[in-house]
């Protein structure tokens, strides 16, 4: 048995497991423990620290998971390996690798600790897919981080995100109903963050007389985008339409499209460019989420958008620090040639 190797601090954020764990796995890596030395019992450690029993054997539960030490019926626990892992493992669980998924997985890696290693999944929006990851993966990870953007939200799905300890569990770019207990999550609102963006460039918008929003029925999006625009429409008095695509579609003087999808985006301009109209006079286009080409494509093309950089920031710092606050994300049109 070695002596004092536990430091607790009673204000820190970061759970009392997880400082266990960090100073055991931390005392091995310099040589204060070695492989073969018995460590305290569970109920010595509780009762030396002010621990609760709970406390001290999900500690000794990670470890043992990990292969740091092992327990011998009747004797207790021991070091079995002088390379214990440091830091912390994320499984970070995205639905897609579009372009500004990407930009949150690089701001997110970029700003954790150096010693802190992510797996990356993507679920392709597909529940099943979803829960199969979380199933072969509990109790595996420190942090799940997950993007619950599915095409449908099933009672398996919510109770799989369910089994995963809420001091794990963090919710990326959109939160859940029904899930219980107290989780951390970085989200966009987004019925109120679209109709307050519109708003913000209304002068711009009331140039055209009407104003369609392009959002495709198979989509992971969220619906409160569509409840944001018609509200907005409603309350500003403009006529509106939502189409699910605009391959069939003539562009018309003073119309103002909202695209959610790249593909329509591009349609817009083309046919707009057709039909030698100009975009940003004649024919206004907005689409969704920014890209590095949509600041340079035709000129620039206004968006509306979330700060995908800040998003993986944020969600970095609550992994560094055992956060598990729930964050709104900041969102706003940005004005450029097309409007």
């Amino acid at each position: 048995m070695f002596e004092g190797f536990l430091s607790i601090d009673q204000s820190s954020k970061i759970p009392k497991y997880q400082q266990v764990v960090d100073t055991i796995v931390s005392d091995i890596q310099v040589g204060i423990v070695k492989v073969g030395d018995r460590i305290p019992s569970i109920n010595e450690t509780s009762e030396e620290f002010f621990l609760s029993r709970d406390t001290v054997e999900k500690a000794y539960r990670i470890l043992c998971r990990r292969g740091v030490i092992s327990a011998v019926r009747g004797k207790g626990f021991y070091v079995t390996s002088g390379n214990a892992p440091s830091g912390k493992r994320v499984l970070l669980v995205l639905n897609k690798l579009s372009d500004h998924k990407k930009a949150i997985y690089n701001s997110f890696v970029h700003n954790l600790d150096s010693d802190t290693s992510v797996d990356l999944h993507i679920h392709q929006s597909d529940s099943r897919i979803l829960e199969k990851i979380i199933m072969e993966n509990l109790g595996k990870y420190d942090h799940y981080v997950i993007m619950p953007h599915l095409l449908e939200e099933t009672t398996q799905i919510l109770n799989a995100i369910n089994r995963i300890p809420k001091d794990r569990l963090l919710l990326l770019n959109r939160n859940l109903d029904g899930i219980h207990g107290t989780y951390g999550c970085v989200y966009e609102d987004f019925e109120h963050d679209i109709y307050k963006a519109l708003y913000s460039g209304i002068n711009e918008i009331r140039k055209y007389n009407k104003l369609i929003m392009v959002f495709p029925t198979e989509s992971c999006y969220c619906t409160g985008i569509k409840r944001g625009f018609i509200s907005f429409c409603n309350d500003e008095t403009f006529d509106a339409e939502i189409i699910e695509t605009v391959s069939n579609r003539p562009v018309r003087p003073g119309e103002l499209y909202i695209v959610i999808e790249e593909t329509d985006l591009v349609e817009v301009i083309k046919k707009t460019a057709a039909k030698n109209l100009k975009l940003g006079r004649s024919v206004g286009l907005i689409a969704y989420n920014d890209s590095p080409f949509k600041e340079i494509l035709a000129g620039g093309i206004s968006v509306l958008s979330t700060d995908f950089l800040l998003m993986g920031k944020t969600m970095a710092e609550m992994v560094r620090t055992y956060s598990r606050e729930k964050v709104k994300n900041p969102f706003r049109l940005i004005v450029r040639k097309s409007l």
